[in-house]
């Protein structure tokens, strides 16, 4: 078993340093500063603030350094400019680590686990370097918490069929989210979000809509790669995705989108802030706070600012009006219709994240207010040069909302895959598989979340 983790974490470093072999000693650094302070917070003879926020201040140290150092720059030359102030900060040039976010979040979370004492600290220095660096999660998540998956190393794994069969399923159904619906739809979200002087806002408003699901199945099907990669080995990840869009409210969409990370922020952000058990502006408050650093963790951009911002709000707007009176607003009260009722919420939600997505995919905010400009008051012809990948874009993404209606309604079972009759289940890996081969775009797409 020593050997099958040596040689785990020998090909977590390789297919890391496959990218940019110079970054392998990054994470080697951050594994190695988390484990020695993790290890000596139990020891009553060291300070264990100290050990604790010394492996905080040099995780985020880098963090910051590698991916928010040049924003940070930028925005106060910018100031400068504004106040004509004849000065110039120089800029870092190295390149962004991929998924440093990701990994440096899961050893913040070992340390502050290991300071709470949730967890023991772990002894053996490579079991925790696998910990961090495992490669089906270790560029895009799940972020894992250590007392679901360090455990998992020092148990034995022996070769399951179920594994394996549910494994396959899980990567040949992301394959097909990412390679037949994500990159088929970046084609047409890159052409209208990258050239927004070119288009008006019908073809805005559908690039809108496609982007809402280019980036859930293009993140979605990286987890379900992920997760299926890990079991086939025997290894349980977290659920990173729950039919998202199927969500009645803002506060219900972040309970299924990235439940790793609105989790991790959940554990050691808002809860130590003071969670809801505090007042009501105190609740609104943390809550606020945790959804803009959340905005502030996918990039540094201040569209990713502006919408962190607005999912902070619109769950604040919402926990404010669950608190109404209904008798005094008698149009909240239609319980006769509660199946009506459900769609008119799903709809809402969805119509209010596609909003925020304009945010988080547009190139800045200029670019996001110039959508909304055009989405509202300047309609026109849709872009529809190629009429064939347009109709394939339509059909694979209703596709998809039928899947994850029929899962959503039988528990998130996949009627085809995981049909309990064997020729309907053989037969749809089989037509997937040729959907995929036939349909698929392969172009070396990079899965969006690889940059955060």
């Amino acid at each position: 078993m020593k050997y099958r983790r040596l040689f785990l974490l020998a090909a977590s470093y390789y297919f890391y340093m496959n990218w940019e072999p110079v970054y392998g000693c990054l994470i080697l650094l951050t594994t190695f500063i988390t484990w020695i302070c993790a290890k000596y917070i139990p020891n009553d003879k060291s300070p264990k603030r100290l050990m604790l926020s010394s492996a905080l201040l040099l995780c985020f140290g880098i963090l910051f350094l590698f991916k928010y150092e040049n924003f940070v720059t930028s925005s106060i030359n910018d100031l400068f400019s504004a106040f004509h102030i004849r000065m110039q900060i120089p800029f870092l040039n190295v390149l962004l680590p991929v998924g440093i976010s990701f990994y440096t979040f899961q050893a913040v979370g070992y340390v502050v686990d290991v300071y709470k004492g949730n967890i023991k600290p772990e002894e053996n220095f490579f079991t925790y370097a696998l910990f961090i660096s495992f490669f089906p999660q270790l560029v895009a998540g799940p972020i894992e918490r250590a007392k679901n998956l360090l455990p998992q190393f020092h148990s034995p794994h022996t070769f399951s069929t179920d594994n394996v069969t549910q494994g396959l399923r899980l990567m040949l159904w992301g394959y097909f989210m990412k390679v037949v619906i994500a990159d088929r739809l970046s084609v047409y979200v890159n052409a209208a979000y990258n050239n927004l002087p070119y288009h008006n806002g019908t073809t805005l408003l559908l690039a809108t809509f496609f982007f809402a699901f280019q980036i859930y199945c293009d993140f979605g099907g990286y987890s379900n790669i992920a997760i299926g990669c890990a079991k086939i080995m025997g290894f349980e990840l977290m659920t990173n995705f729950r039919r998202p869009y199927l969500a009645v409210s803002i506060t219900d969409f972040w309970r299924r989108w990235h439940i790793s990370l609105s989790t991790w922020f959940k554990d050691y952000l808002y809860i130590p802030l003071g969670g809801n058990r505090c007042s009501k502006r105190r609740h609104y408050y943390n809550l606020f706070i945790t959804f803009v650093v959340s905005g502030i963790w996918h990039g540094a951009n201040w569209t990713f600012v502006a919408w962190g911002a607005l999912n902070g709000g619109f769950q604040i707007i919402e926990k404010a009006v669950s608190g109404f009176n209904k008798k005094a607003f008698p149009f909240l009260r239609i319980s006769n219709y509660p199946k009506l009722i459900h769609v008119m919420q799903v709809l809402i939600t969805f119509g209010l994240i596609s909003t925020m997505w304009v945010f988080f995919r547009a190139n800045n905010i200029t670019d996001a207010f110039l959508v909304f400009d055009k989405i509202l008051f300047r309609q026109g012809s849709l872009l529809s040069n190629n009429i064939d990948a347009f109709s394939y874009c339509l059909f694979f993404t209703f596709a998809l909302i039928i899947s994850d209606i029929f899962q959503e309604r039988n528990n998130g079972k996949h009627i085809l895959l995981e049909n309990n009759r064997a020729f309907v289940r053989y037969f749809s890996y089989i037509a997937i598989t040729l959907t995929i081969l036939a349909f698929g775009v392969f172009d070396s797409s990079q899965f969006i979340y690889f940059q955060f």
